[in-house]
């Protein structure tokens, strides 16, 4: 354990003490001293008390463990928030929680004159399609929208479609689907642009002050489970708003990136919109630099494909049939190869990080293209481009992430044996391609830099769950997942605090040095100890934030 001391002029503010501290370099200490937003000492609980004064906070923690701040490299904050405020599901399961807790809604809110929120499981249904005529038994009189946990798709009542004109002589659009009878009535389920666009048309569009309550709805959640940034993998004009309003007052604790949405239907000529939204907010950042929090609106998102479940991620070769034959379904590209390739060349020549969501081998496949064509013409940048989901990675293309300076957005948590997994995507990928999903670890061992986003609200937010499925690749005492591609506890834990602290570009944070900004979550157990990750068995999850610290500021304390 080594001492890293800085006398200051003034008593630190705040002390955390006989805790583990985890620091770079595998270096350990017991103390640790906060003074401003900045972390001032570093050494023994010895060394940080005899700096304590009489303001000083002290807070001790024996066999708790000090990380970095979490940061989410990728996540929707505004709409998870405005799902908690209105009909929030993802923490039930089964059709039946599902419509008592619309019901309950409804009764709850006899005047709203929408119905509308998420969190809805595939799985939970037929086939992963509910049906109108469930909504229309609960709330018969009211549109009703409710996006599924993975946002590809939507569940509606017959008086939503009513509202939307969806008869059965509506087409499809090019880029989703309208799930349908034998007799062409629409079901009440609208998959991938056949949900955005009826949300973007029909559903009343919430107000900035709505927006700004849904994003410290989020951020009191996020903090509470030691997340002190993140990237917002799905910024409009809408929502930049709200957080240009909550960095510009201060309200806005978390240091967030924001990455601007780039609309599928429209081509370069939208890049004249994302430069003005990026001109428009550069001056919220709540002020005295750049490693302090605020909004960052540096990144342009780009969604190539959509999921495996509903059959619109993008594969090389189709999709099987879930009995051993195939379709000519090979998914959808939302945005042809050389205008992607075009785009991205074009971003990085302004100074725009590129954040792509890619699940299928194709979408993985022309992503790296499309940097690679950036690369060609633009030369190396520090912009750190970064692909999102990675879920089906052909091996050729494994190598190609560390060789393009591009990083691997790792949404850990999707990387398990489950229902979903199970059902509504093993039968359609085929043996041979359920072998390459998630492959973390080789593209870690291949020199690539790893980052990791929950995805929430598609998952749970939580970091500890999410690394947990990480170092087993499994449900709690379920058997693991491509064993193979598990991630040492050391790797996981720096790609979700240093590996999306690079993603975000913060310098500043993402690790525990004197003189680094003080972003700090504090756990109950030392999930670092000895034998604590063994045979298997890394109950990581079982642990929990107590403590998180924000700019030197305490935005999170548990009961």
């Amino acid at each position: 354990m080594s001492t890293q001391l800085e006398r200051p002029t003034v008593a630190p503010d705040l002390v955390i003490a006989d805790a583990r501290v985890r620091r770079p370099g595998g270096r350990w200490s017991t103390g640790i001293a906060v003074t401003g937003d900045r972390i001032s000492a570093l050494g023994t609980t010895a060394d940080v008390l005899a700096l304590a004064g009489p303001r000083t906070r002290v807070v001790r923690a024996p066999g708790g463990l000090v990380l970095p701040g979490f940061q989410d490299g990728h996540v929707h904050a505004p709409f998870a928030g405005r799902n908690r405020l209105r009909v929030w599901l993802n923490d039930l399961l089964g059709r039946d929680a599902y419509l008592d807790a619309v019901a309950g809604y409804a009764a709850a809110h006899p005047h709203e004159p929408w119905i509308v929120g998420g969190g809805w499981a595939m799985e939970c249904f037929p086939g992963g399609l509910p049906r109108k005529e469930d909504l229309d038994a609960v709330v018969p009189d009211r549109p009703v929208f409710l996006f599924n946990k993975d946002v590809h798709g939507a569940w509606v009542n017959s008086r939503a479609l009513e509202l939307g004109g969806i008869t059965d002589r509506t087409p499809d659009p090019s880029d989703g689907r309208i799930e349908r009878d034998p007799d062409g009535a629409a079901t009440g389920c609208l998959h991938e642009g056949a949900a955005y666009s009826f949300n973007d048309r029909v559903v009343p569009v919430p107000q900035q002050r709505e927006w700004e309550a849904s994003i410290l709805e989020a951020q009191a959640h996020l903090h509470a489970l030691g997340i002190t940034g993140w990237q917002d993998a799905w910024v409009t004009p809408a929502t930049l708003e709200a957080y240009r309003s909550l960095a510009a007052d201060g309200r806005l604790t978390a240091r967030v990136v924001g990455a601007l949405w780039w609309d599928r239907h429209r081509g370069l000529e939208q890049i004249a919109d994302v430069q003005a939204q990026r001109e428009r907010a550069s001056g919220a950042a709540v002020a005295a630099g750049s490693g302090v929090a605020g909004f960052f609106p540096t990144t342009v998102k780009i969604m190539t494909d959509g999921v495996l479940e509903n059959y619109t991620g993008a594969l090389l070769e189709p999709y099987c049939d879930g009995c051993g034959g195939h379709t000519d379904n090979h998914g959808l590209s939302y945005v042809d190869r050389d205008l992607l390739a075009a785009a991205v060349t074009e971003l990085d020549a302004l100074g725009f990080q590129v954040h792509l969501h890619a699940i299928g081998d194709r979408a993985v496949r022309d992503s790296l293209d499309a940097v690679e064509a950036a690369r060609s013409v633009n030369g190396a940048n520090d912009l750190r481009h970064h692909i999102a989901h990675v879920q089906v990675v052909q091996p050729e293309d494994v190598p190609r992430f560390a060789e393009l300076d591009v990083v691997a957005n790792c949404q850990a948590y999707w990387a398990k044996s489950d229902p979903q997994m199970e059902e509504l995507t093993v039968p359609f990928l085929g043996r041979e391609r359920v072998d390459l999903q998630y492959p973390f670890e080789g593209i870690r061992a291949a020199g690539a830099r790893l980052a990791m986003g929950s995805d929430w609200s598609v998952t749970t937010a939580d970091p500890l769950e999410q690394l947990e499925v990480a170092v087993t690749r499994a449900e709690r005492d379920g058997a693991p997942f491509l064993p193979e591609q598990r991630l040492d506890l050391d790797v996981a834990v720096d790609a979700f605090t240093a590996g999306s602290a690079y993603v975000n570009h913060d310098d500043d944070g993402g690790a525990i040095a004197v003189g680094m900004r003080a972003d700090l979550a504090v756990l109950d157990v030392d999930v670092f100890a000895d034998g604590y990750v063994s045979n298997g068995r890394a109950p990581i999850a079982d642990a929990s934030v107590v403590l998180t610290v924000a700019s030197g500021r305490v935005v999170h304390e548990s009961s």
